[in-house]
Parts: C-alpha cells; structure tokens; sequence
C-alpha cells in the first residue's frame, strides 16, 4: 500500500468540470468535487505550470469542503497550452476572481498554494478580491485580499535572486551533482552565467527539437531533486512527453515555469514579498517546509517565519520538497482540518 494513501482522504471524482474564458487568449478548466452545498475551497496548483491532479482533492474532507480546483494559463487542460501570452501572476489572479464570479461563490471559504513562489501578492495587493477567506497555498501570490480568515503555505519560495541562483545556478548541485550535470551539461559554456536565461533562449526557440530537449532536462532537474529520497516515477514526468510537451512546438511545465523565473515572478522588487507581510500578519496562517527542501530551501520558510511570526511555522523533519511526501503531506491534511473545524 502507498504510504501517502492512509494519510489522506479518499479520493473523489468531480461532479462539474467545465472551461472557462479568461481573457481573448486563454480559457482555462475547471472542476468541482467534495460537497456541493460545503464551504467552496480553490487549489492552486504549483510549477508554474504543472497543472492539477486528481491527488490534489484528497488534502480536503470531502464532505465539508466544496474543492474547486482549476489549471493555470497555459497548463494542464487549459488553452492554449504553455502559452506565454498574457500569462503573467496578475493575470493568474485576476483569473481566479473570475472563476469565483462564474461558480457565483460569494466568498471563498479557502485557498491551497501548493508551491508558495508567486501567490502572496494577491493577499498583498488586491484586497477586494476575496473577503473572509480560508487560504492555503502554493506560490507565494499578489491578490488574494486582507480579509483572509486563513492561510496555508507549503514549500516556500520568496522568488528572490538568492533563491532562482541556488536551485538554477549551481547551488543545489552540490548536494545532486549527478541530477546537476545532464541539466549544465546542455548549455555551452559560454553561456552558463545565467541558466535560466539559456534555458528561456531553448524552451522558445523555433527548432521544436531544442524545445523538446530542453523541456526535458529543465523538469527532469527538478524532478530529480523534489523528494528526500529519489522518486523514480516523478523523475520518468520528467522524460514524458505528454508532461512536458503538448506539441512538438509547445512545452508546459518547463516553458512556463522558466517563463516566470525568467521575469522574476513579474515582481517590482527582489524583497516585495517580505516587505509586504504586514499587509496580511492578521490573518490566521500555517507554514509548512520540508527541512530538506532543495528545490525551495528552508532559508526562504525561515525568514518568513521571522518575519511573520505569529505564523504557526511547521518543519517536517524527514522531507523535501513534494507535498506528496507523508510528513508534509499529514501537515497539510492537519491544516486544512484546523481551517475546517475554525469555520464549524
């Protein structure tokens, strides 16, 4: 039996699933699951660019929770795939206010990030969006509104310079220098001052192999580096083609995940995310990291938690980075239960 399976709850399949039209380029999808009459939950997922799974409703009591998950520009079954256009954080967020309005969800009662690198801003910046909210989260995000009765981070990723430079710049290589060398090894040396930048020069080229390859040896390089223990199956996503490419011109994980490195988040400033707490230090949150965290070290968790200390702050001793990993995973399940039993 999977370890994670008696961790979590059973898994549910939704009882709406539709697309949405965003903007004149993008319709994202969207599903619903759980209790259609529970108190509406939205999952956003992590990469950028991974898009949702069906594990991702199992970190909800079905029978509370109204889970609503949805696939970001550009990812999963959303269209068009790993486009770039108009596919910025506020965008994102401006899409989830959106869908709120399509579901006629007066208020969102919770909120996963599942990989906290671009979604604190929404809690920063875009107050009107969601009032009286339950959050947990995935990339630290702009919009998501004050008045947030709760919040969940997981994996934290501050999308500063010092991060983007450990995990693609040489950093994390000490610790996986056989993941690291694949991953160097497809850019000349000429051009190994800024990975992320060869790599954004590959995933958009007009040579559909470069793109493949490229593709490949971005995602495969994290996904070598996301569990404690070495996961073989996440890093066999890594060489999928269904994964990491739609079309032999489009990448979706990789392409969208460097997209927003690249650009840095589309942040104004390397600290905004820190330097914007007090914006949100009122509402009820829960940090979780993995101690061993390659992909978002634990340096990041830590000097939120410094900076936000009324944030009850969760170290899982005996993990990494995926949220499928059992400590992390309970962690997760145990915060949106203390939400759920906080709305009861």
């Amino acid at each position: 039996m999977d370890p994670l399976s008696s961790g979590l709850y059973a898994q549910v399949e939704p009882y709406d699933s539709d697309f949405l039209k965003v903007s004149d380029v993008h319709t994202i999808y969207y599903e619903q699951s759980g209790n259609p009459q529970g108190h509406p939950v939205v999952f956003l997922h992590g990469g950028p660019g991974a898009g949702t799974s069906p594990g991702n409703r199992r970190f909800f009591d079905p029978e509370f929770y109204r889970i609503v998950l949805f696939d970001q520009r550009g990812a999963g079954k959303s269209t068009p795939h790993a486009c770039l256009e108009q596919n910025t954080t506020w965008d994102l967020v401006a899409d989830i206010e959106k869908l709120r309005e399509h579901l006629d969800i007066p208020e969102w009662q919770a909120i996963l990030f599942r990989f906290p690198k671009l979604w604190l801003l929404a809690l920063q910046r875009r107050n009107s969006l969601f009032r009286d909210n339950v959050g947990v989260w995935w990339v630290m995000g702009k919009h998501l509104g004050t008045c947030v009765t709760g919040i969940v981070l997981r994996g934290i990723f501050l999308l500063r310079k010092k991060e983007l430079d450990w995990f693609y710049e040489g950093g994390a290589a000490a610790i996986f220098p056989d993941a690291w060398e694949p991953f160097r090894d497809f850019i000349p040396e000429d051009e190994r001052n800024c990975f992320i930048e060869a790599y954004s020069k590959r995933l958009t080229s007009s040579d559909p192999t470069v793109q493949v390859e490229a593709a490949k040896r971005w995602t495969t390089w994290e996904m070598m580096t996301a569990h404690l223990i070495q996961n073989n199956d996440n890093i066999k996503r890594g060489e999928d083609d269904k994964f990491s490419l739609a079309s032999p011109l489009t990448q979706a994980f990789a392409r969208i995940e460097n997209h927003y490195f690249v650009n840095k988040g589309f942040l104004p400033s390397d600290s905004y995310l820190l330097d914007n707490v007090e914006k949100i230090r009122h509402i009820k949150a829960f940090i979780v990291q993995g101690r061993y965290d390659v992909c978002c070290p634990m340096m990041s968790a830590w000097d939120l938690h410094k900076a936000w200390p009324e944030a009850e702050f969760k170290v899982v001793p005996d993990a990494g980075h995926s949220a499928n990993e059992v400590g992390i995973a309970a962690e997760l399940r145990s915060a949106t239960e203390k939400l759920r039993d906080m709305l009861r």
